[in-house]
Formats: structure tokens, sequence, C-alpha cells
């Protein structure tokens, strides 16, 4: 596997992290460097553990996860989005609440399970595992953090309609992780 295959493979598992992190963007008044900080290293972590775990766990764990990891991730960020859906018709208020553990934590995993499975992958191509997940780490942390700021940048004028449109950014990428694991995409 060439560097260049890599790469395209690190920017294709950051993307449901850089949506949800222009989503987690549009949830506060004035974002600033922790926002970006927090998103990057939670997103960027688990999208580096997740190829690692699979890469070294996978022949136990992924029948397990291929049958049932689309449907977590699928519940999860349906809750997550329908959550900010309903939240952008309340009144406005600091949700940077929302950038704590127990927000991040159901986040990281929905938008990781993929990499899991590319860390099987990996293991039967035989990629030096280590520099892959640095790669596809640091990708999706710069990204993500990114991502919070084009989403600060847009939600301040247009925070209750992009909150909206996040809450369903995040459904669907609920629904493309479902159909694509059954085998439907």
């Amino acid at each position: 596997m060439t560097l260049f295959d890599l790469i395209l493979i690190a920017i294709s598992l950051s993307m449901d992290a850089f949506a949800v992190s222009i989503c987690k963007g549009l949830s506060v008044r004035r974002v600033n460097f922790r926002h970006a900080l927090t998103c990057g290293l939670w997103f960027g972590g688990f999208q580096a553990l997740m190829p690692a775990l699979g890469y070294f766990l996978g022949d136990r764990f992924s029948s397990l996860l291929t049958r049932f990891g689309p449907w977590i991730a699928f519940l999860l960020l349906t809750i997550i989005g329908t959550n900010m859906f309903k939240e952008s018709f309340g009144q406005e208020e600091s949700l940077d609440d929302d950038y704590s553990a127990k927000a991040m934590l159901p986040l990281a995993i929905a938008t990781s399970i993929d990499a899991f499975a590319v860390g099987v992958s990996f293991a039967a191509m035989q990629v030096q595992i280590l520099p892959a997940v640095a790669l596809i780490g640091c990708t999706t942390c710069l990204l993500s953090a990114l991502g919070v700021k084009v989403g600060a940048l847009f939600g301040d004028k247009y925070r209750a309609p992009a909150e909206r449109v996040g809450g369903i950014v995040l459904i669907l990428i609920g629904l493309k992780t479902l159909f694509s694991g059954l085998g439907i995409l």
C-alpha cells in the first residue's frame, strides 16, 4: 500500500468526523481553540485507536463488529441527531457542556467504527500499522478541528437552521452507515 493510498484512506475515514465537527461548531456562540482541540483529539484519537484494534483484534471481533457495528453507529448518530434537531427549536443557550467526555465519547465511537474494519484489512495486507494509524489520527484531528471552525463560522448567523440541518446530517450519516453495513449501499 502506497503513501498516497493511506492518505486517501485517512481522508475518507475522517469525513464522518469532519461532518460531526461542523455540527459541534454550530453548538457554541464563540468557538475557541479548546473546542477545536477537543473535537480533534477525540475524533483523531478514536480514528487512530480503532484501526489499531482492528489490526490486532480483528480476527476475534470482526464478525461481531461487522454484524452489530452499523446498528450501534446508526443508533448513536440518530439519537444525537434527533436531539440536536429538537434543541434547534428551543431557546438559544450556551452548549459548551456538549464538549464533555459524556457527549464526545458516543460521537467518537460512532464515527470511528468503520475504521475498525480498515484495521482488519490492514492486517490482511500486512500494512505497517503504526505509521498508518498515526496518519489517520493526525488527518482526522486536523480536519475535525477545521470542521469546528467551519461550523462556528456559519453557525452564528444561521444557528437554528444550521442545527436542524446538522441533526439531519447526523441521522443521514447513521443511515448510510447502517445501509452500508447491511450491504444495501
